[in-house]
C-alpha cells in the first residue's frame, strides 16, 4: 500500500508540523463472537476523534489508518471526500488550522497475525479472546492516528462488547459497564497520561481474572496504592498462578521505587496472559500483555519461572524507561529494551528469590547478542532506522542483550550510584516527553563525572564484539612476571572495558578448581597490563572478564583450555563456569574448536552443572552443534552419542527434579536410536517409567514429536492425542507433529499452508514451520526439493502478507539444514540479482546466508578433528 512504510524523515516532518492534544477513540467489538462474515475480513467499528495543533496554517499532513473500509472523515467540521483522501493507509488532511479536530469513522480488519486487534476462537470452550498488539506502527490497523512515538497524546477509550466480557484498557475503568438492550454494554476508561500511539492497548473477552494491591509510602509521607490484575482465558484458569505473579510484580515495584525515586505513574497495574501472542510481552502502561506460554500447563524447570519472572521486571521497567520518557524515533529504541532489558536481570538479583540471574544473563542472554553481533546486518546499539521495516527488524540480540551488557559496563565503569542517580535526573527532566541518545548521556555525564561522549562512541555507536585473551609470562621457579590481557576488534574499534581478571587453581585434595587472585582493571587499547596480577603462583585457569562486567568474547590460553577439557565440572563458581561454556561455544561457532569436542564437554560434564538455566542452553547448543556444525560423516555417531547420554543422565538425575526433567525433554530433542524411541513410546503409554518422572501432557506432546518425525506416531495417534487434549494448546502441539511425519506429502501439504495460503493464524503458521523444519538425515531428504522453490516465493510472500508472517517464513522456511555448498551459491545468487528487493527482506536473507557459512566452517573444522 502506499505510504505504508513510514520514513523517518515523514516522520520528522510531521512532528514538526503537529502538535496533538488529545485522542477519543471508540470501538464497537459487538459482533466479535458472531458468524464469520461469507467474504471479507472479520471487522469491527472504529471511531476516532483527533485534536490536534498545526503549526502552518492551510498545511496538509496526514493520519494513518489500514482499514479495508472507511465511512467518513470529517476536518474541522467539514466532510471530506473518502475516496479522495483516504488511499488505504493514509488519510490526507488538507488545508489546516492552527487548532484542528478531524473524526474518522472507519471499518478495521481483526488480525489473525497478532498485528492490530487478534481475534482469538478458543477451540475448547467456543469463547473468543481479543487483544491489541501494535509495536512498532499497528495501532493504525485499529484506529486512526498519528503513528509515531514522538506524537504523544492523551487517551480516552471507549469499548462496546458483550456485556459478560472482561474488558481492559490503559486507564482504569470510568464506573460500571453500560447495559445496552442489544446484549452488549459500554466501558468507559480514565484518560491516559500523554503516551505513543504503541503502547495503548485494549483487552477485551471472558478472561479469568484475578486482583491483588500494591501498596507503598512515598517519601512525601502520601500512600502509592496501585491496583494489580492478572488474567488469562479461561481454559488456562486451573493452570494459572497469580499468587507468584503478584509477588514477582510487588517486589520488582518495590526495587524500582527504591532506585527511581519516580513513583509509578500510570494509576493500575494490568498484566493479560494472551492468547497467539507473536511477542514475549508489550509493556502497555497499565494493560502489559505477555504470552500465555508463560502460565505453565505442565511441569516446568525454575528456570522457566526465573524466565517470567526476568520478563515481568523488564515489561515493569519500560513503565519508566520507554512509557514515561520515550525515544523520539526508533534509531534511539535502546532507550528503552536495552535499558529494560539490564533492568530486568539487575531487578531480578536484587529484589527476588532467583539471584542466580546475572548467570543467565551471561550465558543465555549474552549468547543472542554475540550471534546478533557477529552477523552482516549487525548495527550500533543505536542504529540507524530509516523505516518501519528497519524497525521491525530491530527488535533483536543488539537493541536488547547487547545494550543491555553495555549497560552492565557502564555501570562497572560509572559507578551503580552514578547511573541510578542520572537515571533519576532522566526521568524528572523529560517526563511524559521524548528523547534522544544525548538526554540520557548528558544526565550520566552530570553524575559519573566521566566522558561519556568517547564511551558512547565506543560503545554505542559502533558495530562488532571484541574480544579479550590472556597473556602470561613467568619466572624460571613458574610464577608470574606479568598478566596482560589483550585486545582484538572486528574493525579498528578498540574500546574502553572495565574487566576483571581471575586466576583460578585446583585445589590439590578436593578437586576444586576455584579462584585464588582478582584483580580489576581498564583495558583501553591492544595490550593491557594487570600489575597486581603479578609474583603469584602459576594458574590452572586464566578467566578475562570475571564475573561477567564487559561485553566480549573472551578466549583461553592452552594451559587454561586444557584445564576446561579435563576438569570444566570442577569450576565451584557457577558464574565462572557458566563464563566458560560461554566462550567454548563461541570458540565451537566461531570454527576454533570441533563441534564434537564441544559435544563431548556437554557429555562429560553437563550432568554435574548445578544451574537448570545453563543446563538447559548446554542442551539447545549441543543440539545445534551436532545439526549444523559437525561433519555431516560424524553427524549418525554423534545422534548415537548424545541420545545415549541423555538416557544416562535422565536415569541418574535426582527423581522429580528440574534437570531430570530438563534430561528428559532432551532425549526427546536428539532421540535417534531404536532403544531411546523405544524408552519415549513406554513412557507415553504406561509401560516404561523413570522414578519420579510425571509424564504430564506437556511432556507427551514433546515425545510424541520425535516419534512423528521418525514415522513412529501417525496421524491416528495424534488425533486421539488431541482427543486428551482438545485445547488452543493442544491443538498447536498436533498441528507441529503433524507437520513432523516424514512424508514428502505431508512436507507437500505443510508448505503450501504456510506459503500458499493465509488461513492459518499466526500461533499455526510457527508451528507448521517447526514441524516442516525437522532436523536428520531423512527430513532434510525429504525438504531437499524446497530449497529452490523457497528463493523462488519469497519476494511474494514478503509483498502480500503481513510482515509478522512474512518474517516468519523467510527466517523459519530458509533451508538452513541443506549445509552444502549450493544452498550457499543459491542464495548468494538470489541476492545478487534481488538487489532492489526490500531491505528488510534481504537482511534476513543475509542473515541467512551468514548462518549457513558459518556453519559449514565449523564442519570443516570437525572434519579436520582426526
Amino acid at each position: 500500500m502506499p505510504g505504508e512504510n513510514l520514513t523517518r524523515e515523514e516522520a520528522r516532518s510531521r512532528a514538526a508540523l503537529l502538535t496533538v492534544r488529545g485522542y477519543d477513540v471508540a470501538l464497537d467489538l459487538s459482533a466479535a463472537t458472531g458468524p464469520p462474515p461469507s467474504e471479507g475480513a472479520r471487522t469491527f467499528r472504529s471511531t476516532t476523534t483527533i485534536r490536534f495543533d498545526c503549526a502552518e496554517e492551510g498545511a496538509t499532513s496526514f493520519a494513518d489508518l489500514l482499514a479495508p473500509h472507511v465511512h467518513s472523515v470529517r476536518l474541522n467540521g467539514e466532510s471530506l471526500r473518502v475516496d479522495e483522501v483516504f488511499d488505504g493507509s493514509r488519510i490526507t488532511l488538507p488545508g489546516l488550522r492552527a487548532e484542528n479536530e478531524v473524526t474518522i469513522d472507519a471499518q478495521c480488519a481483526y488480525s489473525r497475525t497478532g498485528e492490530g486487534l487478534h481475534h482469538f476462537l478458543d477451540p475448547e470452550d467456543g469463547e473468543v479472546y481479543l487483544y491489541t498488539q501494535y509495536e512498532p506502527a499497528d495501532a493504525r490497523r485499529v484506529f486512526a492516528n498519528f503513528e509515531q512515538p514522538d506524537l504523544k497524546a492523551p487517551f480516552d477509550f471507549t469499548v462496546t462488547a458483550p456485556a459478560g466480557w472482561l474488558v481492559l484498557s490503559n486507564g482504569a475503568r470510568k464506573g460500571e459497564p453500560r447495559p445496552l438492550e442489544s446484549g452488549c454494554a459500554v466501558w468507559r476508561f480514565e484518560r491516559t497520561p500523554p503516551i505513543s500511539t504503541y503502547i495503548t492497548a485494549v483487552v477485551a473477552g471472558p478472561y479469568h481474572y484475578v486482583t491483588d494491591s500494591y501498596r507503598r509510602t512515598l517519601p512525601d509521607g502520601t500512600q502509592l496504592e496501585v491496583p494489580l490484575g492478572a488474567l488469562c482465558r479461561k481454559g488456562l484458569a486451573p493452570h494459572f498462578d497469580p499468587d507468584d505473579i503478584f509477588t514477582v510484580t510487588k517486589q520488582g515495584l518495590d526495587f524500582f521505587h527504591d532506585h527511581f525515586d519516580f513513583p509509578y505513574p500510570f494509576g493500575k497495574y494490568d498484566q493479560a496472559f494472551v492468547p497467539e501472542y507473536n511477542l514475549g510481552a508489550m509493556e502497555n502502561p497499565g494493560c502489559v500483555t505477555f504470552r500465555e506460554e508463560s502460565v505453565f500447563r505442565g511441569k516446568v524447570t525454575e528456570a522457566s519461572y526465573e524466565g517470567r519472572a526476568n520478563v515481568i521486571l523488564h515489561e515493569m521497567a519500560h513503565m519508566w524507561f520507554g512509557d514515561l520518557v520515550t525515544m523520539e524515533w526508533w534509531d534511539d529504541l535502546w532507550l528503552k529494551e536495552s535499558f529494560a532489558d539490564f533492568m530486568g536481570a539487575f531487578a531480578l538479583v536484587g529484589a527476588t528469590r532467583f539471584t542466580g540471574g546475572w548467570i543467565t544473563f551471561a550465558n543465555r542472554r549474552k549468547s543472542w547478542a554475540y550471534r546478533a553481533d557477529q552477523l552482516p546486518s549487525t548495527h550500533p546499539i543505536t542504529a540507524d532506522i530509516r523505516d518501519l521495516q528497519d524497525a521491525k527488524l530491530n527488535f533483536d540480540g543488539i537493541t536488547y542483550a547487547k545494550g543491555a551488557a553495555v549497560l552492565k559496563q557502564l555501570v562497572a565503569y560509572a559507578g551503580q550510584d552514578a547511573f541510578l542517580e542520572g537515571a533519576r535526573r532522566y526521568f524528572k527532566r523529560h517526563a511524559w516527553g521524548n528523547t534522544r541518545l544525548e538526554d540520557l548521556l548528558a544526565a550520566l555525564e552530570e553524575t559519573s563525572g566521566r566522558d561519556m561522549a568517547g564511551w558512547a562512541k565506543a560503545w554505542l555507536q559502533t558495530a562488532g564484539v571484541n574480544t579479550l585473551a590472556p597473556q602470561l609470562t613467568y619466572d624460571e621457579r613458574g610464577r608470574i612476571t606479568e598478566v596482560a590481557v589483550l585486545q582484538e576488534a572486528p574493525s579498528s574499534t578498540l574500546r574502553p572495558h572495565r574487566i576483571a581478571v581471575g586466576l583460578y587453581r585446583r585445589d590439590p585434595a578436593t578437586g576444586a578448581l576455584e579462584r585464588y587472585a582478582r584483580a580489576e582493571a581498564d583495558v583501553t587499547g591492544a595490550r593491557t597490563s594487570v600489575p597486581e596480577l603479578a609474583g603469584g603462583e602459576r594458574p590452572d585457569l586464566v578467566l578475562v572478564n570475571d564475573d561477567d562486567l564487559t561485553y566480549c568474547k573472551i578466549r583461553f590460553d592452552e594451559p587454561s583450555l586444557d584445564t576446561l577439557r579435563e576438569h570444566l565440572g570442577d569450576v565451584t563458581d557457577p558464574l565462572a563456569r557458566a563464563l566458560c561454556w560461554s566462550a567454548l561455544w563461541n570458540l565451537t561457532r566461531d570454527g576454533l574448536m570441533p563441534a564434537r569436542d564441544f559435544i563431548g564437554l556437554v557429555l562429560r560434564f553437563a550432568g554435574d552443572e548445578t544451574e537448570i538455566g545453563v543446563l538447559q542452553m548446554l542442551h539447545a547448543q549441543a543440539r545445534q552443534a551436532l545439526t549444523m556444525y559437525t561433519a555431516p560423516e560424524w553427524r549418525e555417531e554423534g545422534a548415537v552419542l548424545l541420545s545415549q547420554g541423555a538416557v544416562t543422565e535422565l536415569r541418574r538425575a535426582e527423581p522429580g527434579s528440574g534437570h531430570q526433567l530438563a534430561w528428559a525433554r532432551f532425549l526427546a530433542a536428539v532421540a535417534s536410536g531404536e532403544r531411546e524411541l523405544r524408552l519415549l513410546q513406554g513412557l507415553l503409554a504406561g509401560t516404561a517409567r523413570i522414578d519420579g518422572l510425571d509424564v504430564d501432557q506437556e511432556l507427551r506432546w514433546t515425545f510424541l514429536e520425535p516419534l512423528a518425525a521418525e514415522g513412529l506416531a501417525d496421524e491416528a495417534v495424534l488425533r486421539a492425542e488431541l482427543d486428551r487434549d482438545d485445547t488452543a494448546s493442544g491443538k498447536r502441539h498436533q498441528v507441529r507433529c503433524l507437520a513432523a511425519r516424514p512424508s514428502a506429502a505431508v512436507k507437500a501439504q505443510a508448505w503450501a499452508s504456510v506459503v500458499e495460503s493465509d488461513r492459518l493464524s499466526n500461533a499455526l503458521v510457527e508451528a507448521t514451520i517447526a514441524g516442516f523444519a525437522q532436523p536428520g538425515a531423512a527430513q532434510r531428504e525429504l525438504t531437499a526439493p524446497y530449497a529452490a522453490r523457497y528463493f523462488e516465493v519469497i519476494e511474494e510472500v514478503w509483498a502480500e502478507r503481513s510482515i509478522e508472517i512474512a518474517m516468519d517464513v523467510v527466517r523459519g522456511l530458509y533451508p538452513a539444514l541443506q549445509t552444502s555448498r549450493a544452498t550457499l551459491e543459491a542464495t548468494d545468487a538470489w541476492l545478487e540479482a534481488h538487489e532492489a528487493a526490500p531491505p528488510a527482506l534481504r537482511r534476513l536473507v543475509l542473515e541467512a546466508r551468514d548462518d549457513l557459512a558459518r556453519a559449514l566452517a565449523a564442519q570443516r573444522t570437525d572434519a579436520g578433528r582426526f
